[in-house]
């Protein structure tokens, strides 16, 4: 089994230009790992993230030539991460996916909350794009992203009905979805193209409950019994981490939807947070204040190290 590193990881060193991709290559490949995930989102507040290409820098031809250099020089793998469903952004992302060779592209189907039309919509519109993936020969995988239970990305794929595409597998969006994750799991390997493999707790801010990112494997996600599933039922070769820390999240949809339907057992058990929410609230741990910015840059990087160390092990354990 490969172990790849999304982006995602790093969030922090991206928005503050402290990081672009050919350092993210370079780490990925002195951390040890044999791949790279790398997400094209931005977000409004990612000011030296590029708007349209994320993390990756652009599109120019001489830019993502020199991506693709930078990844075969390390012998790394590469997928991309976007997000949607219409044919012609995935048609641009599988043109640039290609030209850097990346052969697995991640998207997803609703953007800021729970849109049924946008589920029911996205297998007409994945069609359309099913020759060119098989043209390029690459994967498309739709993700379980926080608003989606796996039965609901599945009945995507069943949809679509072609070997080029099928699911992307996130360990922990599940619990955003009343979900548990081991559950999630179980069902979405035999169909998983590639994942997000992470961790996470549950946090009170205030008067509300929260889905909040930790250091993979210091969370109460069953992340030995999902790496297991991966492993014995599914047909990866590779797993990806993607470090959400510090991050929150709330739940997307309404209780019981994916069949937990309350808080205190297991992934779901309530826990401190990370940080002294006197100081920094949960709110602000995705864009710090500036006088945090320091203290969680310095978090996030350790906890990248202390992610590739577990995963690492999880690896050595399963996979003799």
């Amino acid at each position: 089994m490969r172990i790849g590193l999304e982006t995602e990881s790093y969030h922090l060193a991206f928005q503050n230009g402290l990081m672009d991709i050919f350092g993210f290559i370079r780490k990925t490949a002195e951390l040890g790992l044999d791949g790279v995930m790398i997400n094209i989102i931005a977000l409004p507040g990612d000011k030296y993230i590029h708007p349209e290409w994320g993390t990756l820098g652009g599109e120019d031809p001489d830019h993502l030539e020199r991506v693709r250099k930078e990844i075969k020089k390390y012998g790394l793998f590469a997928e991309i991460d976007t997000r949607g469903t219409d044919p012609q952004h995935l048609t641009k992302v599988i043109n640039v996916a290609n030209t850097i060779g990346a052969d697995v592209i991640r998207t997803y189907c609703c953007f800021n909350g729970y849109e049924r039309e946008r589920l029911e919509r996205a297998p007409e519109d994945i069609k359309k794009i099913v020759p060119l993936l098989k043209r390029y020969r690459i994967k498309l995988a739709v993700e379980n992203h926080e608003e989606e239970t796996a039965d609901e990305v599945i009945k995507i794929v069943k949809e679509v009905n072609s070997p080029w595409v099928g699911v992307h597998c996130d360990i922990g969006n599940s619990m955003m979805a009343w979900e548990e994750p081991v559950d999630a799991v179980r069902k979405l390997a035999p169909y998983a193209y590639t994942t997000h493999f992470k961790d996470h707790i549950i946090i009170k801010d205030e008067d509300q409950y929260r889905v909040c990112g930790v250091p993979v494997g210091k969370g109460n996600i069953d992340l030995e019994k999902c790496f297991e599933i991966l492993v014995n039922d599914s047909t990866l070769t590779r797993i990806n981490i993607e470090m959400c820390y510090p991050y929150v999240s709330i739940f997307k949809r309404e209780k019981g939807t994916g069949g937990v339907s309350e808080l205190g057992k297991g992934a779901f058990k309530v826990e401190e947070t990370p940080f002294d929410p006197s100081v920094i609230k949960p709110s602000q741990y995705y864009y710090p204040p500036e006088e945090h910015l320091i203290s969680l840059l310095k978090a996030q990087m350790k906890g990248v190290e202390e992610s590739v160390k577990y995963v690492l092990g999880l690896r050595d354990k399963y996979c003799r």
